[in-house]
């Protein structure tokens, strides 16, 4: 509020940085409430976990506010409180590099502990450059990173001269060279004003607006691709949680109706020794014919009950017993079915790469009834949606046929059910939740090496990416059905043979196309 209401409808007079200190400084201009001219300055101290945004009335250099506010009893140096003076951060005592001969620079080098590595020399002796450009610095300078001062002569403080002016001068006249540090799957990591030779592995780009735009741009895309995915991940582990905890205790039931057959057994041996039974016994001793040479067994009696009734009890209790056990075997069957379509989409989950491919799983999720679709915006007008349809992931094999791999059960699904047609070889793992893998075969025989790399593909994209060896079943798509109202990316197959395949990601890299297989038959 207090920046919109002393800038908001200003305009920006100019930037200033103080040397080459992390302080930026926006002048700014706009109208006070009486409609006079008020310059403002706002001003951006970036200093890691101390860095504020103070903004400061120009004509009298005071404290109008703070991000941050802080009294003495915090910092020796300054107050940060409204009507307070500004002061800057306390000044270090380091050497300008834009306004540097050689001569000062190898002073401040000689003024140095001898034992010291160079970059750390030019950290500590020259404001304005990172860790990260000492180390370009000294790398430019065709020196190891960890030379000490006392290994370096003339020709060596010369080139080290030589490599700062060069990275120097430039940023001097504002000729800069952005470039991006990327990591696996170029996830941006970190951005420069110059090229990083000694990293390795850089992308320059020409504007530093494009490459801002580009690292923050990407990096929220996958700070929200993230939170997502973990959210999501969350709410399968609990509800798998929830499953488990019932699968065990349907278990512990189907254990208590264990002696059923006892129940039956003695029901069978009083209707047989009615006429030896007498009402207001507690027990009586029976034979047990069912057993060779007929041992005795004592059957425990309610005094209450008649013989008859006592004998009607008995086959109750092996009744009602019978019932649990097959309505709690039913149960488990469900439910551990359940489980492993949990797992399954889970597995499918920790492998998305894209954010369409978390919309597919949340809107699978939806559909099954664990995720509630998200409520409509209140004031905006219900538009229809256009149907999404799924893209699985394109590979060319060494033979030159079209692998189609689903990464998820809509994946799955769409590939099997309506891309892939009748004489396709279709592939899975073997008892484990997985990739829906397909070979276009268009009528030719496919070669063994298509084959294992198309299973490999099928191993890589399932719950045993991490092992060494596995199988991998293939039919042909015509011996492929799905039955009626099963779960998404279920199937039933026949005719199948097994193959053993290993799941390789540099070699599913090499086979990749980036090419969606959205084609039908």
């Amino acid at each position: 509020m207090v920046l919109r209401k002393h800038l908001e409808g200003g305009r920006i007079l100019h930037f200033e940085q103080p040397g080459l200190e992390r302080v930026l400084i926006i002048r700014t201009e706009s109208r006070d409430e009486l409609g006079n001219p008020s310059e403002k300055h706002l001003i951006c101290e970036i200093m890691g976990k101390h860095s504020n945004i103070i903004l400061v009335d120009a004509s009298t250099g005071t404290i109008v506010d703070g991000i941050k506010r802080y009294s003495y009893t915090v910092s020796r140096h300054r107050e940060v409180l409204p009507g307070r003076p500004y002061l800057a951060p306390p000044a270090q005592s380091k050497i300008n590099p834009l306004n540097l001969d050689e001569e000062q620079f190898r002073l401040a080098c000689l003024n140095s502990p001898l034992d010291t590595a160079l970059v750390e020399l030019l950290q500590k002796n020259f404001e304005g450059l990172s860790i990260v450009t000492c180390r370009e610095i000294v790398y430019r300078s065709n020196l190891p990173l960890e030379t000490p001062l006392n290994h370096c002569g003339d020709y060596e403080l010369r080139t080290l001269w030589e490599a700062l002016e060069e990275v120097a001068g430039p940023a001097a006249r504002g000729n800069f060279d952005p470039c991006l540090l990327t990591g696996p799957g170029d996830e941006p990591l970190d951005f420069a004003a110059l090229a990083l030779e000694h990293t390795g592995w850089n992308k320059r780009h020409g504007e530093m607006n494009l490459l801002l735009d580009i690292f923050y741009t990407t990096r929220e895309r996958n700070m929200v691709f993230n939170r997502e995915k973990r959210d999501l991940l969350a709410f399968l582990n609990k509800a798998s949680a929830r499953l488990e905890k019932k699968l065990n205790i349907y278990t512990e039931g189907i254990a208590e109706t264990a002696g059923a057959e006892k129940f039956r057994l003695y029901g069978e041996l009083l209707t047989a020794s009615l006429f030896r039974l007498k009402q207001g016994c507690t027990e009586v001793e029976l034979e047990n014919y069912y057993q060779e040479g007929s041992p005795p067994v004592i059957i425990p009696l309610d005094p209450h009950l008649t013989p008859p009734e006592n004998c009607q009890a008995y086959f109750k209790k092996y009744s009602k017993a019978k019932k649990t056990r097959l309505a709690l075997g039913v149960r488990i069957e469900q439910a551990q079915e359940e489980l492993d379509y949990l797992e399954g989409v889970g597995i499918a989950l920790e492998q998305a790469g894209a954010p369409g491919e978390l919309a597919e799983i949340r809107q699978e999720l939806v559909e099954q009834g664990y995720l509630k679709p998200p409520p409509p915006r209140p004031g905006v007008k219900k538009v229809k949606k256009e149907r999404h349809v799924p893209k699985p992931c394109s590979f060319l094999s060494s033979d030159g046929f079209q692998l189609l791999v689903g990464k998820n059960n809509r994946q799955n699904d769409y590939l099997t059910l309506r891309i892939a047609r009748e004489e396709d070889i279709w592939l899975h793992t073997r008892e484990l939740p997985g990739a829906h893998v397909i070979i276009r075969t268009e009528g030719k025989e496919t070669p063994p090496s298509t084959l294992a790399e198309a299973a490999g593909l099928a191993a890589f994209f399932s719950k045993a990416r991490g092992s060494k060896k596995v199988p991998v079943d293939y039919t042909l798509k015509k011996h492929v059905h799905k039955p009626r109202g099963a779960r998404p990316g279920m199937v039933i197959y026949e005719n199948q043979k097994t193959i053993m395949a290993f799941p390789d990601k540099e070699a599913a890299v090499k086979l990749a196309t980036g090419e969606p297989g959205l084609e039908g038959p």
